[in-house]
């Protein structure tokens, strides 16, 4: 494990590779799952106020389902998530062209409709946050639907924590990022 200011990082996130491979999984981990993406508390609010602007990405099922169950949903233990269609794909989720699931929220992120990117949960995946008292766990979540996202990382030598350098400097900032970069690349003393 990997100690970073109050966070604790497992050496899958050194050791393993992955690269997203859209046109092999489809965007599967949109759809697959017992939930929506994981939302963060300060997420909810974010949605409340930017869900105008990113409602016109959204398919009409989407709108539909979040109109009636509400932007995010709470679960059993206590933890938000997106609002899904029919218990299968997130609720803010759209097929391209070609049969591949995006987000609506980061399309309108791109278009520059809204400042909120799309939830950290799905930016940082395959990485799985435990919040605790004093410091978050930071996972590697293996899943077969990502067997393609390895194997093209492996293919082109990408560690996990290079694949997700953008994500984990929004979470975590720039400093917390070049600190792990610094204890997993230099060299130890024997």
């Amino acid at each position: 494990m990997i100690v970073i200011q109050n966070t604790i990082v497992s050496d899958d996130v050194r050791d393993q590779f992955f690269v997203c491979n859209l046109e092999r999984c489809k965007g599967a981990c949109c759809v697959e799952g017992d939930l929506g993406a994981p939302l963060e508390e300060e997420e909810l609010k974010i949605l409340e106020q930017e869900y105008d602007k990113i409602k016109p990405f959204l398919t009409l099922g989407g709108r539909h389902a979040i109109e009636e169950q509400g932007l995010y949903i709470k679960d059993w233990e206590g933890d938000y998530s997106t609002t899904t269609i029919d218990n299968r794909e997130c609720a803010y989720a759209l097929y391209d062209e070609r049969g591949i699931l995006k987000c609506g929220i980061e399309q309108a992120y791109l278009a520059g409709a809204t400042t909120f990117k799309k939830p950290i949960s799905c930016h940082l995946y395959p990485i799985r946050i435990s919040k605790y008292d004093e410091f978050d766990a930071l996972n590697y979540d293996r899943w077969e639907i990502c067997n393609p996202a390895c194997a093209f990382g492996a293919q082109l030598g990408v560690p996990v924590y290079k694949f997700l350098k953008e994500p984990l400097i929004r979470k975590y900032g720039e400093q917390w990022y070049s600190e792990l970069v610094q204890e997993i690349e230099a060299p130890k003393a024997s």
